[in-house]
């Protein structure tokens, strides 16, 4: 049954909103979110710009539902709750198998203070989730550092306390605890406590600083030294935390910070909290993609989950780019180009590639045909190429002095040399030191016989030299009709410029990207096993000329002492009983004259 998708456009207004895919069975199998419904809704149905991929998911559509809402950020809001909650096959599903823990401030009289992964609807503060254990670890030691906070579930009532119910256990004696439960330690002095390491728990440390500060002042203008001393301890520990966990300035307060990096099916976004200019929160997700989504689209998807999952307020939020999403809401985009806001920023996307990097060595030291596709991918998206490089030739000429000219041609497959497959060609129609033409013949005898043997042709061609070198293996692909069917480049070899056919600029890779080190290798390679097969042709040719020299020896005798000797070296030791196997009595007798006199 074919579905009617224009009847369904006349019923979808100009709003924002959210929208729903359904197949044919009734199943939700997609969602998105919109600033104006008709017009996103419509452009999956204009097959000029839609991929492969959502081309499946068109065909699979039978009816449409929408909802409307206010502002566009209610919507990106909403999308994300109902992937959640119904998770659409073709929706990329931001999916956490975790439960990160929480720290918790008990209500009660005399809070407690615990890591916990339930979070309560009591009445209790709870703050995180916390992504890294070991920060919340860190955290949760400096506060009992700087505050015997008791650790037991005494109903530590006032009546309780008055009545004598209790006594002190071993964290009083030791130090832990300042024994609220027998009122040795007063309960505004507890709140007091509460209320500072709520400020820290925020990032907000500096309060925290003058009050301690102040406090030991008056304890040693008092000559109460000892206090004076503790309350110093509890400052240094305080002002090193501070100095490990601060990035920028403390001015910048309640700010999200999100970073991306993908490849063609991997996207992974880092987010960062910060409060008071310390990251309180950190984490990095790993996101598969189904319809080859956009940075864009994911990194949107990815920042309304972190901020629903950390309970973020924040009204800024440092992104890489531009976000098309209306800020009416108070919430403001920034992408900075100068300052701290910069340099968070680039804390984030160091963290994303970190991560990136750790995650693909994991997946690829297990699944090594994973490199090789995202390597190829890379390199086809590079050099602009149609079609995957999976099979790619490279052509290199040698010549010493316009003499003994050769071409060679080395081929990888699966981003790896294929050495059965290396040819030498012999130059046969070129006289004298012409590159150009040189490569010009290698190139078409290589692609005629393929095309006469019907085998198959590579989908890239890389030509070791400049311009001239690239037109003049062009002309050779055009004369066999296949200039067309496959992509050409030529590297030079100073500035590693890539060249194509018709272009006067050069395209530059970047020098570190593994699409230059296969072209790098490639090169290479060709350069080596053309100048062996030079080299040795060339070396023959000048044993020749000199054996030439000799009076009655021949071309026919002299190649016949090359095959059995390989060298003028191995000759000129050779008995008479050995060489007369090539030569006779007298062209023997001019061989020793001729090694006697030389």
């Amino acid at each position: 049954m074919m579905f009617d998708y224009r009847a369904a456009l006349a019923n979808i207004p100009h709003k924002p909103g959210v929208y729903q895919y359904y197949d044919e069975e009734g199943t939700l199998i997609y969602i998105g979110k919109a600033k104006d419904l008709r017009n996103r809704v419509s452009s999956y149905f204009n097959n000029d710009n839609v991929n492969s991929k959502t081309k499946i998911l068109v065909k699979k559509i039978r009816d449409i539902k929408f909802t409307i809402v206010d502002t566009e950020i209610d919507a990106w809001l909403l999308e994300n709750s109902l992937i959640k909650k119904h998770q659409p096959r073709y929706n990329v599903l931001l999916k956490d198998d975790k439960t990160y823990p929480s720290i918790c401030i008990k209500k009660e009289r005399f809070p407690r203070i615990f890591p916990t992964r339930n979070i309560i609807k009591d009445g209790s503060t709870y703050l995180g989730p916390y992504a890294s254990v070991r920060m919340m670890s860190t955290i949760l030691e400096l506060i009992k550092t700087l505050y015997p906070i008791r650790t037991c579930s005494l109903a530590l009532t006032e009546a309780n306390i008055n009545a004598g119910k209790f006594k002190v256990c071993l964290e009083y004696q030791i130090g832990n605890c300042k024994g609220p439960c027998q009122a040795f330690q007063s309960f505004e002095s507890y709140e007091e406590n509460i209320k500072e390491i709520k400020e820290i728990l925020r990032g907000n440390i500096t309060p925290v600083l003058q009050h301690l500060n102040a406090e030991m002042n008056d304890a040693a203008a008092n000559m109460n030294f000892e206090l004076a001393n503790l309350v110093k301890e509890k400052i240094d520990t305080l002002e090193n935390y501070q100095s490990k966990s601060t990035v920028v300035s403390t001015i910048i307060d309640n700010i999200d910070v999100f970073a991306i990096s993908s490849d063609e099916k991997i996207a992974f976004v880092n987010y960062l909290k910060v409060n008071k200019g310390t990251i309180s929160q950190t984490q990095t997700i790993e996101i598969r993609k189904k319809l080859d989504e956009s940075d864009e689209e994911l990194l949107s998807l990815a920042i309304s989950d972190f901020r629903n999952k950390f309970s973020s307020t924040a009204k800024e939020i440092i992104v890489p780019f531009e976000l098309n999403i209306d800020t009416k809401e108070n919430i403001k985009f920034i992408v900075p180009k100068l300052g701290d806001k910069k340099s968070l920023l680039d804390l984030s996307m160091k963290n994303v590639l970190f991560f990136k990097k750790s995650k693909l060595e994991q997946y690829e030291k297990v699944n090594p045909e994973a490199r090789t596709e995202r390597v190829l991918l890379q390199l086809q998206k590079d050099l602009r190429m149609n079609q995957l490089p999976k099979h790619i030739e490279c052509f290199d000429n040698s010549n010493f002095q316009g003499k003994y000219p050769v071409s060679a041609i080395v081929v990888f497959k699966d981003a790896k040399p294929s050495k059965k497959d290396y040819r030498h060609f012999n130059v046969k129609t070129v006289e004298g030191p012409n590159d150009f033409a040189t490569m010009e013949e290698a190139v078409f005898r290589r692609y005629k016989r393929l095309l006469e043997e019907e085998q198959d042709l590579p989908q890239l061609i890389v030509i070791d030299g400049g311009k001239g070198q690239l037109s003049s293996a062009v002309a050779s692909l055009a004369k066999l009709g296949i200039d067309k069917k496959v992509t050409i480049i030529g590297i030079a070899k100073r500035l590693e410029e890539i060249y194509y056919p018709g272009d006067s600029l050069p395209l530059y890779i970047d020098k570190k990207s593994e699409s230059l080190k296969i072209i790098q290798h490639l090169r290479d390679e060709a350069h080596r096993f053309g100048i062996t097969f030079h080299r040795s042709k060339r070396d023959k040719g000048t044993l020749k000329s000199e054996l030439e020299e000799i009076p009655g020896v021949g071309k026919t005798t002299i190649e016949k002492l090359l095959i059995k000797f390989k060298s003028v070296k191995r000759i000129r030791e050779a008995s008479d009983e050995e060489l007369s196997v090539v030569l006779n009595k007298k062209q023997l007798i001019a061989l020793k004259e001729f090694f006697t006199n030389n």
